[in-house]
């Protein structure tokens, strides 16, 4: 296994807090105030409930596992390709591979 110095490389998001995590595979971002400004709804808090969550009301923010698919990076075709949200910017939401 890789390492530096002798400390395990960490997957990228492992160490944020669970709440963080669960904003930005929402597509949302940390805020400081209480409150979102527009077009964003308050989602939940981030950095252990220090800041709010909040997405914004303007997409359609169903995460792909919501909507019973399964998220594929950009080389891998689908036969249905489904509407929902990925971690990934570029990665697509797949019905049937």
């Amino acid at each position: 296994s890789c390492s530096i110095a002798g400390n395990p490389i960490l997957p990228v998001g492992l160490g944020l807090p669970k709440d963080t995590l669960r904003c930005l595979r929402y597509h949302g971002f940390c805020f400081r105030s209480k409150s979102c400004p527009e077009p964003f709804a308050a989602f939940g808090t981030c950095s252990w409930r220090q800041k709010t969550c909040c997405i914004d009301t303007t997409s359609n923010f169903h995460t792909c596992q919501d909507e019973e698919g399964h998220c594929v990076p950009p080389e891998i075709k689908c036969l249905q390709e489904q509407v929902g949200l990925c971690p990934h910017r570029e990665w697509k939401c797949c019905t049937e591979l």
